[in-house]
């Protein structure tokens, strides 16, 4: 009998929460030692599995995780709707968090075909990738989205870190946030991978059935073509990054009409994609 869709989660047991982040005592390295402490970013082992076929294990920030498993799937190109996933359950152990997730035969089917094992770390560029076709997919273009206004992107830097939470307590995280085409940050995710932090942005965004073409994606780290593969499968019109993206990321946003935005520390945005009339 299949599953209903979108049934509750079954959560047994959940991620610790992340706030307060826990502290730890330091001595500074100096002439006159200081003692002090500082909140550290937590991070735990997640193992996903579909339908009981064990699929990837990564590490991430215990917080959101639901989020994370639907972007992921949905950005990793493992499921083409989040229809295709009928349940998720969560299972704690020590330093880790087990998710069997229940997707829809067809889905199941076409992971088996692409099937790979993932050795995911917080700093990981594209994890485990056994195939070139795998590393250069061939993907849609997206239909033109027009630029967002730029008195949304004015003070970006300074409003998102009202909402980086995570960051505010123990640093050490990335973040991924989505502003409306009102300029108003509507989501911020966060995580120690910044693969991580916009599955879970957009996880959140599919979930919530925000409209991806009005608004923008923002993200915190560099902007590599791992991140614009996710956007371009995830169906985003526009992403902003507080950090120069690639050559070969401008090359792969402007041939798919991927709006591409680099946003400096001192100067104006950067717009890459397009590609202004002329320009390489």
């Amino acid at each position: 009998m299949p599953m209903p869709r979108h049934a509750p989660l079954s959560v047994n047991a959940q991620a610790p929460a992340l706030l307060p982040a826990p502290t730890y005592n330091y001595v500074e390295l100096a002439v006159e030692q200081q003692e002090g402490a500082a909140a550290l970013a937590q991070e735990c082992a997640l193992a996903i599995s579909y339908n009981g076929l064990s699929h990837s294990v990564m590490m991430v920030s215990p917080s959101d995780l639901e989020d994370f498993i639907y972007g992921f799937s949905l950005s990793a190109g493992l499921i083409d709707s989040i229809d295709d996933i009928y349940d998720i359950s969560l299972h704690a152990h020590d330093h880790a968090i087990s998710a069997e997730v229940q997707v829809s035969n067809r889905a199941f089917w076409a992971l088996k075909q692409q099937r790979r094992t993932l050795a995911g770390t917080s700093g990981c560029g594209l994890c485990g990738v056994e195939a070139l076709e795998q590393a250069l997919p061939q993907l849609r273009s997206l239909a033109p989205s027009p630029l967002p206004a730029p008195a949304h992107l004015q003070g970006l830097r300074q409003r998102m870190q009202t909402v980086q939470t995570l960051a505010r307590h123990s640093g050490a995280v990335h973040a991924a946030l989505f502003v409306d085409d009102q300029g108003q940050i509507r989501h911020c995710r966060e995580d120690i991978g910044r693969h991580n932090a916009l599955d879970k942005l957009l996880g959140t965004l599919h979930r919530e059935g925000e409209n991806l073409r009005q608004g923008f994606a923002v993200v915190t780290s560099r902007c590599s073509l791992e991140l614009i593969h996710k956007a371009l499968r995830a169906g985003i019109g526009t992403l902003v990054s507080l950090s120069a993206p690639t050559s070969l990321s401008v090359q792969w946003a402007r041939r798919h009409n991927l709006n591409l935005i680099h946003i400096p520390q001192q100067s104006a945005p950067r717009v890459y994609s397009p590609a202004a009339p002329g320009a390489k």
